[in-house]
């Protein structure tokens, strides 16, 4: 009893010492902010005009007193916004204004769709670039991309009046204490990438501000059976705070391009095909990124949505993709890390040694393209990575992919580790038991009850995974082990894991939370060997779980991990490219793609300059 006595002291001294750590992490004791000790760094040049104020310069033939210009009345726009945003087909809109009296009735300058994509094409101002469809040539093949100016998406994000007053330019240091001990990390401005690149480009050109450029890609189904796909690139920057970059609604992330969507099926060759396949994505992204090379270095005046302008170099910070689309990127093997050099077979140690790759023999590796196809491979394979023709961030100034590739708490964790745990817990508990004490849960507030148990879910989603995690290590209290095994130790992982997951997601880390999480996730690997014991693993060689390692240093560097949660682009895909596609008459849809987000951005932009006009 008195054993027992001293460890729930003991628990309860460290909850204390947690919820102190966690309070101060999250800002409720005071926040020290150190500055950038340059002032020159993101100063403005001059002041121009704010941003509706040229938007409104370019609506032909505006008329000052109609506030709804080019549309005749505020129900004429009102109706054109609610057919352009609300999902309605064109022909149901034709349909609608063809029944008698209701285009007189409302007053419309439109009697059919054709007439309002007329005024939208003709009469409103462009608010984000158009879209170009070039064709890139790969291996004697012809594929179309269709792609933004990257220049012109940033000048739109950075230019937005609804991001003006919000709009980071100098890296910060905070602080949680007055001693400047304890380090705070959240916005992509308090972390150690920004404060670094800035001090490298004050030695080429001083007084810069520095747009960090977020790039996305994934691909993604647009219909159930007909195996149609897309292939979207989304970009934001990391100026705008977290907080709005992650609501699809506030139109922070914009489609970049849709890459070619080609399974290379002629190529009978599974190594020439995946070859082939690195070789036309890198080609696409680097005929997309390629204006990167120039305004990285010298700059860019670019206007702010107050009208503010400043010399802006755009450079390439952070990849945000699940792991297939990391290796594609950085062009590393299966079954390795696209980050570091540790061996595949010791992914699943929390204590093997491990080093970044090093970007300048990558760099090397690809020189020697010239010297021959055989001399290339060879080069290559010494540095770890596949054979690839230019990569897209070959050239790009202050650049490191290695070092760019982000945690992926949707992928890794909910979809990547939690599933697995998932499993070892069905085969070293059993389906009924599990089950059974799902069915047992009593009712709570913000716990779903899974009342048919959760071993029989099949493709379950990160919502439903994230949903099982609140009750789980409840679910394994007293759980009785084959061979009488210790569940204590079962407990303990489980514990460690979860323990990591959440503290993982906290939306301010400080140096203090950091170590936390580090403890959490060796709490694991220390207990993980009862799934050995048990029969369940043989190893533990997840590039998953290895890349739990990084988490603390990628937040140390670009912030806390919603800063580039893939669930946040894995939701626009809705937008951009399920949305698009049901918009058009399936077939040759990315022209028809294309032109109605075209439309659709266009409407959104004349929308903030009506509101700014009625405020």
């Amino acid at each position: 009893m008195d054993d027992l006595a001293a460890d729930e002291a003991t628990g309860q001294e460290q909850r204390h010492g947690h919820q102190e750590i966690q309070e101060r992490a999250q800002g409720q004791h005071g926040c020290v902010i150190a500055p950038y000790p340059d002032s020159r760094a993101g100063q403005p040049i001059s002041n121009n005009h704010t941003a509706n104020v040229a938007y409104g310069a370019h609506l032909s033939n505006a008329d000052q007193e109609n506030t709804y210009h080019p549309f005749a009345s505020k129900m004429d726009w009102e109706v054109a916004r609610w057919a352009k945003l609300r999902g309605l087909s064109s022909t149901a809109l034709s349909d609608l204004l063809a029944i008698e009296g209701v285009s007189e009735c409302l007053s419309l300058s439109f009697k059919n769709a054709n007439e309002l994509n007329a005024i939208v094409d003709r009469e409103l101002p462009t608010g984000r670039p158009k879209f170009k469809r070039e064709q890139i040539i790969v291996a004697g093949e012809a594929f179309d991309i269709y792609y933004h100016d990257v220049i012109e998406c940033v000048k739109s994000l950075y230019s937005d009046p609804d991001f003006a007053r919000y709009l980071a330019f100098v890296p910060e240091r905070h602080y949680a204490d007055e001693d400047e001990t304890v380090r705070l990390f959240h916005d992509m401005h308090t972390g150690k990438w920004w404060w670094d690149t800035q001090k490298k480009l004050d030695q080429h050109s001083p007084g810069g501000t520095i747009i960090p450029i977020i790039i996305s890609s994934d691909k993604t189904q647009v219909t159930l059976f007909r195996n149609k796909s897309a292939y979207p690139v989304y970009l934001t920057i990391g100026n705008i705070p977290k907080e709005i970059r992650r609501k699809p609604s506030r139109g922070a992330h914009i489609l970049l391009a849709y890459l070619p969507c080609t399974r290379l099926d002629h190529i009978s060759n599974k190594a020439s095909r995946r070859r082939t396949l690195a070789n036309l994505y890198h080609a696409c992204m680097s005929r997309v990124l390629a204006p990167l090379k120039s305004v990285g270095l010298d700059g860019i005046t670019m206007a702010s949505g107050d009208g503010t302008l400043r010399r802006c170099h755009l450079l390439f910070a952070s990849f945000v993709g699940d792991y297939p689309e990391q290796l594609l990127a950085t062009g590393i093997k299966f079954g390795e890390c696209p980050k570091c050099d540790i061996e595949a077979d010791e992914t699943g140690s929390n204590t093997a040694p491990y080093h970044l790759r090093r970007l300048r023999e990558v760099l090397d590796a690809l020189a020697t393209l010239d010297e021959g196809s055989m001399s290339f491979v060879r080069a290559c394979s010494a540095a770890g990575i596949k054979p690839i023709i230019h990569p897209f961030w070959e050239d790009l100034p202050f650049a490191n992919v290695f070092r760019a590739i982000t945690p992926d708490v949707l992928h890794q964790l909910y979809q990547g580790l939690v599933k697995h745990l998932l499993g070892w817990l069905k085969a070293a508990c059993g389906a009924a038991e599990i089950d059974a004490r799902c069915r047992r849960l009593p009712p709570n507030h913000h716990i779903r009850l899974f009342t048919k148990g959760i071993t029989g879910l099949s493709r379950i989603s990160g919502t439903e995974h994230s949903q099982i995690c609140r009750f789980l290590l409840g679910i394994v209290i007293g759980i009785r082990l084959p061979n009488n095994l210790n569940a204590n130790r079962l407990l303990r992982a489980v514990h460690g894991l979860l323990d990591f997951l959440y503290l993982a997601q906290y939306p301010c880390h400080s140096s203090e939370t950091l170590q936390l999480l580090n403890d959490a996730l060796g709490i694991f690997h220390e207990n993980k060997d009862i799934f050995v014991d048990l029969g369940i693993r043989d190893n533990f060689n997840l590039p998953k779980l290895h890349a739990t390692r990084h988490y603390s240093y990628m937040i140390m560097m670009l912030g806390t991990t919603d800063n580039y949660n893939t669930e946040y682009t894995e939701r626009l895909h809705i937008d951009y490219a399920k949305d698009a596609y049901h918009a058009t008459n399936h077939k040759d849809e990315f022209a028809q793609m294309t032109r109605w987000l075209e439309r659709k951005e266009k409407i959104l932009r004349h929308d903030k300059y009506v509101n700014w006009r009625l405020a």
